[in-house]
């Protein structure tokens, strides 16, 4: 005897239209799908764009071919770019969740930052030498510790002391700043230890093409595992099952997703006097179509997948995350439950103070020196990706995933903006007013989900 509750499921789901129906089976967020639809039309839009800047025509096809966007190198140094805002990202989903924000997270990176390269350029060498094998790991230690301390203290005040997030982290924003100039007086302190070096990306900073396989092939196989283990465990509970062509579905697009991305890092080689010196000092000789190597999957961005995954986790899967998503509902039912909110929050900056170091220490990496610019306006393009990412302001709603995204999209438009020749000005004024647009149309959308 079929179950009355299944049944009604369906013969609702037969009064639906064709792609409502494949929506309600797929169970794919719409939000989530319109803000990578976004990201697509920015992407061809630029692609267009710079072709026609090389051209010098409109409205041609040559355009999109000679355009320089979509290219592996771009694409590549694209990912790059976004992984230090990206782990940010991650963080500041919890923070403004529960109804909280971090305007100190750039100044924090900078400081951070300038504490790591002083640790492995100037202090440790007096006492173990430099280049020494445990350099990078102390260096990336006395970071961390730096973070969650300032994540800590911030968070201490906010919590127990009952000033608001908004005062705290301007101030924080102020003296972090300062205090990464007070810290060698203003100096640029380079350069960094070789191992340290290779979280910033580059070709040593690159896991190869072979490696890189390896990790889409493990990622396609844990997409899958994951969709078989939800299916088990909505069968286990008996909550409503997709349809097993949404579930292939849903299997196949990751897969495709995730070797796609790895085609193209591989497809982005080594410059040439970059492979000249290779071979050289290899002993290798380079044939007369050239020695091709491919970059691979940066390090930075599988920190940031890793960053990505670990946040997810925990704000979906652990009773922490569930009190953060609970406090920024109804932060007086989620009290009146018993959750510690004081505690929570504070944990909540902790956390932020050392995914900060980890942004720190990438970017440090990246540029090979600790500068007193570094983080610049990143709060900016942090607080962007997660409300982007559709991480309300009003708090209780956000994704990691979303977050992620949204740092893409914003590393996106800078990027393109700098193949167009556009000025830093002109670039600050655009993803000004896409940050005031992405919160008008998050109020939109809670009026019409209210």
């Amino acid at each position: 005897m079929s179950d009355p509750a299944i049944s009604l499921d369906r013969a609702r789901s037969s009064e639906l239209g064709i792609v409502a129906r494949f929506f309600k089976a797929t169970e794919l967020d719409t939000r989530l799908l319109g803000m990578i639809g976004a990201m697509v039309v920015i992407w061809l839009v630029f692609q267009f764009m710079t072709g026609a800047k090389v051209n010098g025509q409109f409205l041609t096809l040559n355009n999109f071919i000679d355009g320089q966007f979509l290219t592996p190198r771009n694409l590549w140094n694209l990912s790059v770019q976004t992984s230090s805002i990206a782990v940010m990202a991650t963080g500041m989903v919890l923070i403004i969740v529960t109804r909280n924000i971090d305007l100190s997270v750039g100044s924090i990176l900078g400081f951070v930052g300038m504490i790591m390269g002083v640790t492995q350029a100037e202090f440790l060498p007096r006492l173990i030498g430099f280049e020494h094998p445990a350099t990078w790991i102390i260096a990336l230690g006395v970071g961390v510790i730096t973070g969650a301390l300032i994540g800590g203290f911030q968070g201490f005040i906010i919590a127990f002391l009952g000033v608001p997030a908004f005062i705290v982290t301007l101030g924080g924003l102020l003296v972090w700043r300062g205090a990464a100039w007070w810290v060698t007086s203003g100096r640029t302190v380079a350069p960094m230890d070789s191992t340290f070096r290779l979280m910033g990306g580059g070709p040593e900073g690159s896991i190869g093409a072979f490696w890189s396989w390896i990790v889409g092939v493990i990622a396609c196989v844990a997409i899958v595992g994951m969709i078989i283990n939800g299916r088990r465990q909505r069968k286990r509970f008996n909550f409503p099952r997709r349809p097993i062509w949404a579930e292939v579905f849903m299997a196949a697009v990751g897969c495709v997703l995730v070797l796609g991305a790895v085609a193209i890092a591989n497809a982005y080689y080594w410059p040439i006097g970059i492979v000249r010196k290779y071979a050289e000092a290899n002993n290798i000789t380079i044939p007369d179509g050239g020695l091709l190597i491919s970059h691979g999957i940066a390090i930075p961005v599988l920190i940031a997948v890793a960053a990505g995954l670990i946040m997810t986790f925990m704000s979906t899967r652990t009773r922490f995350g569930r009190y953060v998503f609970a406090m920024g509902g109804n932060p007086e039912a989620a009290d009146l439950a018993g959750i510690n909110t004081r505690w929570v929050t504070m944990k909540i900056f902790i956390i932020m103070g050392i995914l900060c170091a980890i942004a720190g220490a990438i970017s440090t990496a990246r540029l090979n020196a600790a500068t007193n610019a570094q983080g610049t306006l990143d709060e900016l393009l942090t607080i962007a990706a997660a409300v982007i990412g559709g991480t309300s302001l009003a708090g209780g709603v956000g994704t990691i995933a979303g977050a992620m995204i949204g740092a893409v999209l914003m590393q996106s438009l800078s990027t393109g903006m700098v193949l167009l020749g556009l000025d830093t000005p002109l670039q600050n004024i655009v993803v000004g007013l896409v940050l005031v647009v992405a919160v008008w149309l998050d109020t939109i959308y809670r009026r019409r989900t209210a």
